[in-house]
């Protein structure tokens, strides 16, 4: 297959992907990746195959894909192939929940030093980084990230990227529980749908829908969260979004939990949690997890919540999630201190804090923790974050965090 046919078949696939024809699309791309001889449109149609892969949750496939696609950018000899390749298989692990890796494979697309076309995709990189240090609950170097994707979307008028970022944002501020940036960047999100996404995927406008979902649910305006949730599922079952179904089956639970109806949400859990073991997102199953122990709290099952806790805790250190192991510290002192089992309470306590200070989820001005009730949040430019009325009341010439980490260990 020549250069000129390569090109055709790659736009055919293209066509019957965006006409919902999915599984006709991949034919189409793996008979060109069978017989052409030309390594650019090879590395082409890798790309589609990775992008496809990705969005129908089969990332084990998309990783492989992305394997193929770094030995097929090293013939090509050209360093902006090999910096797109390497951002694939970064997003691949990231897919996968392989945090540390996203990060490593992050910073050697960082390090390459390709042309214009390279200095563009930095912002996904940055992106891609942000989402796995906030995978690992670091969050200062998360929101850096963050940060940084947003400047290189604003630089290169990138409104698809300023999406998906402003999405990553509001997931940021819903972790540490400022509900009210948890909200605002997802609706900023959904209004960059409607001002320019008349040509994108719809599931840009699927994704901000959930974000906002989440956000409302948080601040307990549950009906918004479903009219959210229904437009989001409605757009994921419609282009066989198995990952967004799968959320937004989790974000269903969590809404029915909210309203203590436990016997509607367990079923919806128990899908979530399917489809997240199928394609591999070991996160989404903690959450999961942590909500299916918060049903069995309400009906004071308490063995019950352990076993969920047990599972859930195994997931988190295993991914080095450090945030889920606060929070299921959390549930076990309760868990205990009701069951009236002191040395364990105190053991889960003792972790706990341990956990606090290893993310330091606290106000550098108050001392005060942050992540353990709904509050407003101000982050200075080194990306270390305090409670607002703090920054308000005391001002700051400079960052106290930056100032404590500057003094050396030997004069503390």
């Amino acid at each position: 297959m020549g250069q000129d046919q390569t090109k055709q078949q790659i736009e055919k696939g293209l066509h019957l992907y965006q006409s919902n024809q999915t599984e006709k699309a991949l034919r189409v791309w793996m008979r060109v990746l069978e017989k052409s001889a030309d390594p650019a449109g090879r590395f082409r149609v890798l790309g589609c195959l990775i992008t496809a892969h990705a969005e129908m949750g089969r990332y084990k496939d998309m990783l492989k894909f992305a394997v193929v696609q770094i030995d097929t950018a090293r013939e090509l000899e050209d360093p902006d192939y090999l910096t797109e390749s390497y951002l694939n298989l970064a997003r691949s692990n990231e897919k996968l929940c392989e945090f540390q890796k996203t990060i490593s494979y992050c910073k050697t697309c960082l390090n390459m030093q390709g042309t214009t076309v390279s200095l563009q995709l930095n912002g996904q990189v940055s992106l891609s980084m942000g989402n796995a240090f906030l995978g690992l609950s670091i969050f200062q170097k998360a929101l850096e990230c963050f940060e940084k994707a947003l400047r290189y979307a604003h630089n290169n008028d990138d409104k698809m990227l300023e999406c998906r970022v402003c999405c990553s944002l509001g997931n940021f501020y819903a972790q540490i529980k400022d509900y009210e940036k948890a909200l605002f960047f997802p609706c900023k999100a959904a209004e960059l749908v409607n001002d320019y996404g008349k040509g994108w995927s719809l599931k840009y406008r699927a994704m901000s829908q959930y974000h906002m979902a989440v956000a409302y649910r948080k601040l307990g305006r549950l009906a918004d969260a479903m009219d959210c949730c229904e437009e989001s599922m409605k757009i994921a079952l419609q282009h066989g979004d198995r990952p967004l179904q799968a959320l937004c089956l989790l974000c269903f639970a969590d809404i029915h939990r909210s309203r203590k109806d436990v016997q509607t949400a367990f079923p919806r859990y128990d899908s979530s949690m399917s489809i997240m073991t199928e394609i591999g997102n070991r996160l989404g199953l903690i959450q999961a997890l942590l909500g299916v122990t918060k049903c069995w709290m309400i009906q004071k099952e308490l063995d019950k919540a352990l076993e969920s806790i047990e599972k859930a805790q195994e997931l988190a250190e295993g991914l080095g999630n450090k945030l889920g192991l606060l929070k299921l510290h959390c549930l076990c002192e309760r868990i205990y201190r009701t069951k009236g089992q002191q040395r364990e309470l105190r053991d889960h306590v003792v972790k706990f804090h341990e956990c606090v200070e290893e993310m330091e989820l606290y106000c550098g001005m108050c001392g005060e923790s942050i992540g353990e009730k709904n509050n407003q949040l101000q982050a200075l430019p080194c990306s270390h974050f305090f409670h607002l009325k703090c920054l308000q009341t005391n001002g700051t010439r400079g960052c106290p965090n930056c100032r404590r980490l500057s003094v050396k260990p030997g004069y503390v």
